[in-house]
């Protein structure tokens, strides 16, 4: 009596196990646009792909894309997700354009802005108004990031606007930091392009001038927009992008791995094993 029913049994996990398999065979690829060069795009990006790889059993693909590339491949289909739409202002001319072919699911992080930083221990300098007063302070220098970015067409705007007495210096992303990083160090007033979500503002304690004339716009928010197709492609991947949404000290943490030499798949790992509740109550 023993012996058929051990066989029953063993017929009926290998059954289940063959189905689990067909059923995960069966989950459709899915494609993820992420700005390779943003890092809160690398983290949020990463950070989806994990939930979806080993929480949902999706396999994933990342693909690192430009800007316009990355909506226009949404658009398309080529891209199934982006978690990096910058609205309403600096994407807001690609969604003009393209709006009406993509899906707009929720925002996944919101009061990001740009602007003029400064570390906090700098004193009486306050507004953009205020860097006249204290330019000697900063070497007549603020340390922007690549030439032609976004960011450094707004700040050619607000030197004419405030018609500051200090020059923006072109530099990158990475430059901008290490600048930062060498002043904080001595203690020095530094003025930098900055924006958040940014590692740096998990790193160090920094704030941002006010804009009394709104040179640098209001807060912008980002948000997650995917091909019409996945609502039935992928359900369950669906309700879960829908509600994934995080703020600054989540970003942070894991952009400052990535930046402290983590790749980006462990970084991300790391988090959802730290966040198990967050994870979940995006899954439910």
């Amino acid at each position: 009596m023993k012996q058929p029913l051990i066989k029953t049994l063993t017929a009926a996990a290998l059954a289940l196990s063959m189905g689990a398999s067909v059923q995960a065979a069966d989950k459709p690829t899915l494609k993820i646009g992420y700005i390779n060069n943003w890092d809160d795009s690398v983290a949020v990006s990463f950070v989806a792909a994990e939930i979806l790889r080993e929480k949902l059993g999706f396999p994933v693909e990342m693909k690192p894309v430009e800007p316009a590339l990355m909506w226009q491949g949404v658009a398309r289909g080529d891209l199934d997700i982006s978690l990096s739409a910058w609205m309403p202002v600096t994407h807001g001319e690609y969604s003009a354009k393209l709006g009406d072919k993509v899906e707009i699911l929720a925002s996944n992080y919101v009061d990001a802005k740009i602007g003029l930083v400064i570390p906090d221990y700098v004193e009486g300098v306050n507004s953009i108004e205020d860097l006249n007063a204290h330019a000697k302070d900063f070497n007549g220098v603020i340390t922007g990031i690549d030439a032609g970015a976004g960011i450094m067409r707004r700040t050619e705007d607000a030197i004419k606007e405030y018609d500051l007495k200090l020059k923006l210096m072109p530099s990158s992303g990475s430059g901008m930091a290490t600048a930062l990083d060498r002043a904080i160090r001595a203690k020095k007033p530094v003025v930098v392009t900055g924006w958040i979500p940014h590692w740096m503002f998990a790193r160090w304690s920094l704030r941002f001038l006010d804009d009394p004339k709104g040179v640098y716009g209001q807060a912008e928010h980002i948000d997650t927009f995917v091909h019409p197709s996945l609502a039935e492609k992928a359900p369950d991947a669906h309700a879960f992008l829908k509600k994934l949404s995080w703020g600054a000290a989540d970003v942070g943490a894991v952009m400052l791995s990535i930046t402290e030499g983590a790749k980006p798949e462990q970084a991300a790992k790391d988090w959802v094993n730290q966040h198990a509740d967050q994870v979940n109550n995006w899954l439910q």
